[in-house]
């Protein structure tokens, strides 16, 4: 009977929800229009009171007329939500009723998604996890450029245009890093936030989020879900999903709030400590997720000769390029130092091929611009920019030199690096380090006469070959075809434009400069490259990979001359 009761009461007062949630909207999206009629500070507090009063009778009534367990992740979140909005009503009330705003669409997603039309939509998206994919991203992004529209999310409080929210928001989803406006500059704190959120969930990952909320809400994960999960993370072998999902949750957090610290370190010296662990956090979460957006104009090129600067930055890019099954490897290695305990073949090829590309970048670098952008700078200098742009340009954004003033060599050394990029599973774009690993073990097995690629005693399957030399010439065709249309668009050299498009297709965010001002439609492209660059690759695998249909017959066979 209490159960029931509480079950009625429960239901009355979210009832309530959606009138404020669309008050919310309404007071959030068009703020400028209500502002010539009603005193709109003093509405968005007693707006904020209001959310914040809802989710504190909502807290009563759980705990009176319900058990915990019986609600628990719900409580909790909502706890966190209540406290949070608390603290955050004494800086500003606009981001307590955006907080309780998200809160209210995601519990009428979950309806639509999970009951309505007695759950047929989660049936149909669960049974098509590259089309769920590539939708969830899309989505993300849509949204996003709707809040980075909404005139407080800008210093000016004017609406920012369509097509720019839409290529900013892309970018932050997607860790790219490139901008057609200054991030410090242009943007109010609530839209770096909006885009620091959006860089969060495009670094751990649509699938990661979206599977973490599923299984939270007591939803029992299809098998084929689970597979694309496993693509996602790089993982060969069977795992256990929640586990994984918290210790990437973990990791991640664990790792950010580090670097956060150590960034403190050198910006404590310019800012107030407010300000300082701001930046700190902000450029912390952007290094990892490799994404490039930085609070500085010129990246960090004041930062060029700052050692701690520059080996924080590098070590989070490297850790989150790396992959998270290639972390979790690397640590139960080192927690089994007594047991017999291997890398995995993936591990070796990853941690191999990013130190090789790591040492080789440096070096070109350091010789190609030792005459030029770095001309002025003591051999030391030269040396830890070398090694910077050799590690930001797997797909992280950031730089301590003129991108636009660097040789052509240089140049040439970049693109081939953004188009590489980083590890599968990881927070970074590009074919990835395994997928040229394996184009250079089949080419060297081609040279040796071997008919078999092999590499650290094991022998690696055909297919493998296959899907990475599949992969790289999809990649090649895309990108040349998208070069050509900007071509065709915009007076850029070919050289610039196929910089900012493999920058675009490995999600790194480097440019020489071409970014603010290319046309609509070439931004567009764009756009498509830094989304394509981001699912593409994924999607396609995993579409092949859970292709159904089997010949049960062989067409005869015939040679083709190659070469």
């Amino acid at each position: 009977m209490k159960a029931k009761i509480g079950r009625k009461l429960q239901d009355l007062i979210e009832s309530f929800a959606y009138p404020l949630a669309l008050w919310n909207f309404l007071l959030l999206f068009f703020e400028p229009l209500f502002g010539r009629y009603i005193e709109i500070h003093t509405s968005q507090l007693w707006t904020a009171y209001s959310n914040l009063a809802y989710l504190l009778f909502i807290l009563l009534v759980r705990n009176t007329f319900f058990s915990i367990e019986e609600h628990r992740y719900k409580t909790v979140a909502d706890a966190l939500i209540l406290v949070f909005g608390s603290l955050l009503l004494l800086y500003d009330a606009k981001f307590v009723i955006f907080f309780l705003f998200i809160r209210q669409v995601f519990y009428f997603a979950k309806f639509f998604f999970l009951h309505a039309f007695e759950g047929a939509l989660y049936k149909k998206m669960m049974g098509n996890p590259p089309i769920t994919f590539m939708i969830s991203f899309a989505a993300t992004i849509l949204s996003g450029t709707f809040l980075l529209m909404l005139p407080s999310a800008t210093v000016t409080h004017k609406m920012t245009p369509f097509i720019n929210a839409l290529f900013t928001s892309t970018s932050a989803t997607c860790v790219t890093g490139l901008v057609v406006v200054d991030t410090g500059s242009y943007y109010s704190l609530f839209g770096q936030l909006v885009i620091l959120t959006l860089i969060q969930i495009g670094g751990l990952g649509i699938m990661t989020i979206s599977t973490a909320f599923a299984v939270l809400l007591g939803q029992k994960l299809a098998l084929k879900v689970e597979n694309v999960m496993q693509n996602v993370m790089g993982e060969s072998k069977s795992f256990d999903m929640m586990a994984l999902i918290k210790n990437v949750i973990l990791f991640t957090m664990l790792i950010e709030i580090i670097g956060a610290a150590f960034m403190f370190i050198t910006f404590s010296r310019l800012f107030s400590p407010g300000k300082a662990l701001y930046y700190s956090i902000f450029h912390s979460v952007s290094a990892f997720c490799n994404a490039g957006f930085g609070l500085y104009k010129d990246s960090f090129s004041s930062f060029y000769a700052d050692f701690n600067i520059n080996a924080v930055v590098t070590l989070l890019i490297i850790f989150g390029g790396l992959g998270f099954p290639v972390m979790a490897d690397v640590y139960n290695r080192l927690m089994h130092k007594t047991q017999r305990y291997s890398l995995t073949l993936h591990t070796k090829i990853v941690l191999s091929m990013t130190a090789l590309l790591l040492v080789l970048g440096t070096i070109s670098f350091f010789l190609s611009e030792y005459h030029y952008t770095m001309s002025d700078m003591p051999w030391h200098q030269k040396l830890l920019c070398s090694w910077f742009q050799s590690v930001t340009c797997r797909t992280a954004g950031f730089n301590t030199i003129d991108q636009g003033q660097m040789s052509h060599a240089s140049i040439l050394v970049s693109i081939i690096l953004m188009f590489i990029g980083a590890s599968p599973g990881s927070t970074g774009g590009g074919v990835k380090t395994s997928t040229f690993a394996l184009l250079l073990i089949a080419i060297l097995a081609l040279v040796r006469g071997q008919s078999d690629l092999m590499i650290f005693r094991r022998k690696i399957a055909t297919s493998n070959a296959r899907q990475s030399t599949s992969l790289i010439t999809l990649s090649l065709m895309f990108v040349s075809f998208i070069v050509f249309l900007i071509l065709l668009i915009d007076p850029f050299t070919l050289e610039e434009t196929l910089f900012e498009a493999v920058s675009a297709f490995g999600t790194v965010g480097l440019s020489t400069g071409i970014t603010t001002h290319l046309s609509s439609l070439s931004k567009l492209l764009i756009i498509i490259l830094m989304y394509i660059g981001r699912v593409g690759p994924l999607t396609v695998l995993f579409a092949l990979s859970q292709r159904k249909k089997v010949l049960h017959y062989t067409l005869p066979e015939e040679r083709v001359t190659v070469g």
